[in-house]
This record gives C-alpha cells, sequence and structure tokens, in this order.
C-alpha cells in the first residue's frame, strides 16, 4: 500500500502529525494520503500519563479545541509542591518556583481520551487510522532509506510456525515515514542505530511511571487541585516524584515516578508506590475511594542533550520516539504534538515539491527555532543536577538554575551538563546493598502485581512467539542472578519476570517470562544491567486497554 506519508504510532504526536498534513492541503486545495497505524486495539488505548495538559500546541493544531468538544474539561485551580518525609511533609512555596512551573493556565485530563479525540479529528479529516496494526519491521530502500513498514502479522505460533489465521501483514510504504512509538520503540532503536541518530547525544535517560485511577467520594473530591511530590519514600540518592490530580467525574489521578537511574538492585518502583500511597499526605486523598485502573509506562528523561538527530532518509523521529519530555514541569504532550506538526509541515511541502525518502532537513531546522527546543533548553540541567548532587542539594541548585535560565533566556552557569552513563551502567552489584523490605498491601490503599495488572485489561494472544526477547538465555540465571540478584523480578512493575526454585528455595533456578501480563511499559529493555531484554512488538492489539488513563 502506498502512501505519501506513513505514521507508526497513533498518540499525541502522530496524530497531531496526520491532522496537520491533512490541514495543509484543504487549505491549499491539494490531496496528501496518510496512514496512521496503531498497535493498540483502539486508539488512546495504550496511552498512559499524569496528565496536566499544556494546551499551548493544542491551541495550534485547533484554535476552537473547545467548540469541537476536546476533553480538557478540568482546568487547574489549585498547586501545591510538598517535599515528603516518613511522618510528615513540607509544602513549598510556589512563587519560589519560576513561572513556567507553574500549572495555571494548564487542563487536568486523560490523556487517552484526548488522543481518542485527536484520532477522531484525523478519521474526519481523511487520514486512514489502522488500530490494532503493530508495526513490526522497517521497510528499507535500496540506499539505505526507510521506504515504509510491515505491519499487521497475525497467526504465527510460539514456535514461530503459521497457523490457520495465518496472516503475512503488509508493506506500508511512504514517501516519508514518521517513527510516533512513544518511549524506546523497537523500529526507533533500529533506525537510530543504522543511521546513527544518537552518536552527537548524550545517552537518553529514563524513567518508570506507574498510575493508578480512582474514584472517591463527592465529599472529598476537589476538582482542579494538582499535588506533586519529591523524597520519601525514596532516598536522597535515588530520583523521582509522584503527582496527585483531582479532575473529571469524582477521579483522582495518582502515580509515582523512579527514574531509572537508581543504583540498588533490591529497589522496586512498584512497591515504592505502593508504600507511598500510605503517606498521610497521599491517603487522605485515596480512603473511601475505589481503584479502577492501573498502568505503567516508560518515560524520556535525557531532554535537551539527549534529542537525537530526528530526521533520516525518508522520514524523521516525532513526540516520545525522540525524547521531548520536560521534566521540572513533568509535561510532554505538548512538545510531542508540536514537533509532530513540524515534521508534517517539513514532509508536507517536500511531497508537494515532488520529494520522497530523503533527509527532512527542514524539520531538523524548524525544531532548533520552534519553542519546543527554547523549553527543553532552559531546563537542560535540572535532570543532570538531581543524578549528581541528589535530590534535595540537587533540587536547590537546580532551582537557582533554572531562574537564572528563565531570567536570561537560555544562560546557565554551569553550562549544559552530561548525563554520562546509561541507566542499564547505573546499577550497582546487589553485595554493594542490602535487601529492602516492603511492607505487605493491605488490598485497600496498596494492593499486589497481579492485580493491578488484571484492571489494566491486559492481554495478549496466548500462541504467539514472546515479545520480549533473551539475546543470551542463559545470562538471567548464570550473571544477572549471582551479581545482581536478578533485578527484572523487581523493576518490572507488572510480574513479567519471575526467578523459580525447586521445592527447597534454593536448588535449580530458573528464569520464567510471563509475557501475557506485559503492560508495553519497557523498563526492562531500558534497564537490564546486561543489555539483554529486548523489547518486540507483539501482535497487534495485543497489550493493555487504558479506559480514561
Amino acid at each position: 500500500m502506498e502512501y505519501d506519508v506513513v505514521i507508526v504510532g497513533g498518540g499525541p504526536a502522530g496524530l497531531s502529525a496526520a491532522i496537520r498534513l491533512k490541514q495543509r492541503a484543504e487549505k491549499d486545495g491539494k490531496e496528501i494520503n496518510v496512514a496512521v497505524l496503531e498497535k493498540s486495539a483502539e486508539i488512546g488505548g495504550h496511552i498512559l500519563s499524569g496528565a496536566v495538559i499544556d494546551p499551548k500546541a493544542l491551541n495550534e493544531l485547533f484554535p476552537n479545541w473547545k467548540e469541537l468538544g476536546a476533553p480538557l474539561e478540568t482546568p487547574v485551580k489549585e498547586d501545591k509542591f510538598l517535599v515528603l518525609g516518613p511522618a510528615g511533609e513540607i509544602s513549598l512555596p510556589m512563587f519560589a518556583m519560576p513561572p513556567f512551573m507553574h500549572n495555571h493556565g494548564c487542563y487536568i485530563a486523560s490523556l487517552g481520551n484526548v488522543t481518542r479525540w485527536l484520532g477522531e479529528q484525523a478519521e474526519a479529516l481523511g487520514v486512514e487510522v489502522y488500530p490494532g496494526m503493530a508495526a513490526s519491521h522497517v521497510v528499507w530502500g535500496d540506499d539505505g532509506q526507510v521506504k515504509g513498514v510491515v505491519a499487521g502479522v497475525f497467526g504465527i505460533d510460539r514456535e514461530g510456525k503459521p497457523t490457520g489465521d495465518f496472516q503475512p501483514g503488509i508493506e506500508l510504504h511512504g514517501k516519508y515515514v514518521f517513527i510516533a512509538e512513544g518511549v524506546r520503540g523497537s523500529l526507533a532503536k533500529t533506525i537510530m542505530a543504522k543511521h546513527n541518530l544518537c552518536d552527537d547525544a548524550e545517552p537518553q535517560k529514563f524513567g518508570i511511571g506507574i498510575k493508578e485511577l480512582w474514584q472517591i467520594p463527592a465529599e472529598k473530591h476537589q476538582p482542579g487541585l494538582v499535588q506533586h511530590t519529591t523524597g520519601w519514600p525514596l532516598d536522597d540518592k535515588t530520583g523521582g516524584g509522584s503527582f496527585l490530580y483531582h479532575f473529571g467525574d469524582r477521579y483522582v489521578s495518582v502515580g509515582f515516578v523512579t527514574h531509572l537511574n537508581y543504583k540498588n538492585p533490591y529497589l522496586s518502583p512498584f512497591d515504592e508506590f505502593q508504600r507511598f500511597k500510605h503517606h498521610d499526605a497521599v491517603a487522605k486523598h485515596l480512603e473511601g475511594g475505589t481503584r479502577i485502573s492501573y498502568g505503567a509506562r516508560a518515560i524520556t528523561e535525557g531532554g535537551f542533550q539527549s534529542v537525537p538527530k530526528l530526521a533520516f532518509p525518508g522520514g524523521a523521529l516525532i513526540g516520545c520516539s525522540a525524547g521531548f519530555v520536560n521534566v521540572p514541569r513533568i509535561k510532554g504532550s505538548h512538545n510531542a504534538m508540536k514537533t509532530g506538526m513540524l515534521a508534517a509541515d517539513a514532509a508536507y511541502d517536500a511531497v508537494i515539491a515532488g520529494r520522497g525518502g530523503d533527509v527532512l532537513e527542514a524539520y531538523e531546522e524548524a525544531y532548533k527555532k520552534s519553542w519546543v527546543y527554547k523549553e527543553l533548553k532552559i531546563v537542560r540541567n535540572a535532570k543532570p543536577m538531581l543524578s549528581k548532587f541528589g535530590t534535595m542539594l540537587g533540587g536547590a541548585i537546580g532551582m537557582f538554575d533554572l531562574w537564572v535560565n528563565h531570567l536570561t533566556g537560555g544562560f546557565s552557569f554551569f553550562g549544559t551538563m552530561k548525563h554520562g552513563k546509561t541507566d542499564a551502567a547505573s546499577l550497582e552489584p546487589a553485595s554493594m546493598h542490602k535487601p529492602i523490605a516492603y511492607p505487605k498491601p493491605d488490598g485497600k490503599l496498596s494492593f499486589d502485581k497481579l492485580s493491578s495488572v488484571f484492571i489494566s485489561n491486559t492481554n495478549h494472544a496466548e500462541d504467539q512467539p514472546a515479545h520480549l526477547k533473551l539475546l543470551d538465555p542463559s545470562v538471567p540465571i548464570n550473571v544477572n542472578l549471582p551479581k545482581y540478584g536478578e533485578p527484572a523480578r523487581l523493576y518490572c512493575p507488572a510480574g513479567v519476570y519471575e526467578v523459580l526454585y525447586d521445592e527447597d528455595g534454593v536448588s535449580n533456578p530458573r528464569f520464567q517470562i510471563n509475557a501475557q501480563n506485559c503492560v508495553h511499559c519497557k523498563t526492562c529493555d531500558i534497564k537490564d544491567p546486561s543489555q539483554n531484554i529486548v523489547w518486540t512488538t507483539p501482535e497487534g492489539a495485543g497489550g493493555p486497554n487504558y479506559p480514561n488513563m
């Protein structure tokens, strides 16, 4: 199937790009054929975010979004930032933070529902949107350019053989292919490696965000309340923090982000989140409520200095495939949308000029002139400050640096700091740390992994090849277990990885992968200290199906 532009990923970036392409064509009276491929069973089904949304990009894409019914119905009314200790909290004054850290003018919403709405707008403009179609391979041209992707392969059993339901998939070719898979996408990794897109960038950094959606009694609901915290339960050398937002129909969105450059292999981001909810500053918002959904997703945290080269022969990286999250603001969807729009403008001009398969240098140039670039530059040292100096000192120096950058338009006394190691290389041997004794879940505020995965609506066809692949099957037991205690069993928030023993609890250790539990967070691909786990795309429509997340 031939298109002008093929977009892999039906998230905010991919759909904004598709919409912008069609808007430009409609304005000029031209035709442009655009396809969007989405691996989730429905648009928005794999979208997970806080989310406090800055409408900056949406204002540009649809100035009349309110009239069109975009589901951003809860404006932010109150901003809180707390530093938690084991038995209390300190509230930091918002006036001590630069203006761009305030959430006035932003909206609390389900980014999944906003994405569903964007999908409807795209289809109304004539975009061909294909949910349940996982793009599994890149189609390369004769000169190494990205020519298209293979999507829709179904009916291969766990031995790799065709079943009675076998469908070989189709090649979708585009004059340009946009990669909008989100964080740590499998096609993005392939293209980055082949075209050396990351050679001049710092290593990408990541966090894992784990989120629950609660519905609480009406008398407790405070629509428009935004509360962020740092500190407990993490120690000063382990970065992370939380969000808690009141919005919609008595909803509270609560989540916890653990930076994946943590050192202790005994740390479990899932269990840190569960015990965090028992702090008085959090529990008072949730008690008496009902947990209705759960999910997890990796987040890009490298920012300005980790953005790779964006354009490659035949296409471009947009949104979180490249990594445009503003870490101190805890926001990225507005930047994802804007980069999709910038790439769309470059591709539209190229297609109309009769080009295809070349490098969209105009996109790279437009990014460097955009407000996305300026926004990321101002906050570029926030993450490396935390990594180098710890949460308290790093946060204090970082706040000073944010003010200086804000007042000078991008100057820093520290220049542009480096990230250094990858998150996988940050993990230290188990012998350097003590095991962490996490409290048992009470079934009211805290829960176990399997009951959590159940309410993420995660499902995979059982008779298919495991999409979590080990480069060397011996590494988990022969290397990771003796050296690191096999951390996959702890950093995975869905119980995918287990080390099993015989009845005596010590003999014959075996590594088990429960791939059907996978919520597609990609943490294993990022954090495995041996870089032995490779996340690949399962059959289309597999994975979680998040409602209102």
